[in-house]
């Protein structure tokens, strides 16, 4: 885990983990990570088209997992005018309770709603949002400053998730920060570079029902626009770039 966090969690120790490390243009791993395609909007009327392509995921060479998003021919991709990537843990590493870690760069740009995310395992039996959702880490691309961690499940999803935001400053994008949630049994705790900024028990979920005990898998991705971000305008250059320098999960 981050030093940051070590003294909070001394008790944990790792249960996986993606460094990322290999040479440049290097695949992710696939026994860790699948990718997920298509651009039909994703729920949130977003603009890319998700590929399986190396050219929107990749390692940099430098022990980080670069997201790339680029402009594309929409006549390739069904119309999308942006490609990117998004990648999925499911079925393969998977976590229940622990320290969720990500060590992130964001991009810059308007526009740009890059993420660290998790999804019940059980998604395909009962669906969203009732396999539930934590939001480890989601930069709106709105503007230069805010990041954001939700928790969503049945009577909270969507624009009703539960959801905490730091303020950042205008420098966010410039380096890297770790984006972590601690989650336990009845209660889960988002932390931005080792301080806390946001927690859900389930007292803070109106009377819905707690769906956050069993596996999650873990997602990275970067969307174009939709709902919750804005359309790219022209003061936008490509390829816009997410770096992921680690994942981590450590348990007790």
């Amino acid at each position: 885990m981050s030093d940051a966090l070590a003294d909070e969690f001394s008790g944990y120790s790792l249960c996986w983990s993606d460094e990322f490390d290999g040479p440049p243009g290097s695949p992710v791993d696939h026994r860790i990570w699948q990718p997920e395609t298509g651009g039909h909007g994703w729920g949130n009327k977003e603009l890319q088209y998700y590929t399986d392509s190396r050219a929107n995921a990749a390692l940099d060479g430098a022990g980080n997992l670069a997201i790339m998003v680029r402009q594309a021919d929409p006549g390739q991709y069904g119309g999308c005018a942006y490609t990117s990537a998004r990648l999925i843990s499911k079925g393969r590493m998977t976590v229940r309770y622990g320290l969720v870690e990500a060590r992130i760069q964001v991009p810059s740009a308007l526009g740009m709603w890059p993420a660290c995310w998790m999804l019940g395992q059980d998604i395909d039996a009962v669906g969203w949002p009732g396999c539930g959702e934590i939001d480890v880490m989601e930069h709106f691309g709105t503007g230069p400053t805010v990041i954001a961690g939700t928790a969503h499940g049945p009577g909270f999803s969507g624009d009703q998730g539960v959801t905490g935001r730091r303020e950042m400053g205008p420098h966010l994008a410039d380096e890297f920060h770790t984006y972590a949630v601690s989650w336990e049994p009845d209660r889960i705790r988002w932390y931005v570079d080792g301080a806390l900024y946001h927690a859900v028990t389930p007292a803070d979920l109106r009377g819905n029902r707690w769906v956050f005990d069993h596996d999650f898998y873990v997602l990275l991705n970067v969307a174009v626009g939709g709902t919750a971000s804005r359309r790219p305008d022209s003061s936008v250059s490509f390829p816009q770039m997410m770096l992921v320098d680690y994942v981590r999960v450590a348990v007790p």
